[in-house]
């Protein structure tokens, strides 16, 4: 092996260089799967797994809804394709920490949740799975309080294996 102390225009050891790409790469796959698993724990997995409205929203919030005209919901009142029905929601509503969305006629009632730190402006925009005509759900959690519009989607094929 050439001492590249003594000539550093000498050509680097092809072996070498490949045991360094190999732990490079190994190390960035190791990174990027430490933040995954960082993320994971907040993860509400309890109430993604429930299966009636009432009890996906006792398991991420544990407080009452009720509804409010300062909730907007845009979505199609029929969606041709349930796999990729888009949904926007939007609020009035001061000190938004939360949006979620629910469908209850789907397997899991629980589509979709949001988190907001402070300052965050509370829209989201994004498409749902939808197994048939269901009613969607925004919920906004606001001040400590649940905040909810409700909109029914006719589905006409369905997107959740149906």
């Amino acid at each position: 092996m050439p001492d590249r102390h003594a000539n550093p225009d000498a050509p680097a050891d092809p072996a070498r260089r490949a045991v360094l790409q190999l732990l490079a790469a190994a190390g960035l796959i190791a990174l990027g799967t430490g933040r995954a698993a960082a993320a994971v724990p907040g993860w509400p997995e309890e109430a993604f797994r429930k299966t009636s409205q009432a009890d996906a929203l006792a398991a991420l919030y544990g407080k009452p809804l009720e509804m409010s005209d300062k909730v907007t919901l845009q979505v199609p009142e029929i969606a041709e394709n349930g796999a990729v029905v888009p949904v926007s929601v939007g609020t009035t509503l001061p000190n938004v920490t939360s949006v979620t969305l629910l469908v209850p006629e789907n397997p899991n009632t629980l589509a979709a949740s949001f988190k907001f730190g402070p300052g965050v402006a509370p829209a989201v925009s994004c498409r749902l799975k939808m197994a048939k005509t269901s009613p969607v759900i925004a919920v906004v959690e606001s001040d400590g309080r649940l905040f909810g519009v409700s909109k029914e989607v006719k589905v006409t094929l369905g997107g959740c294996g149906g």
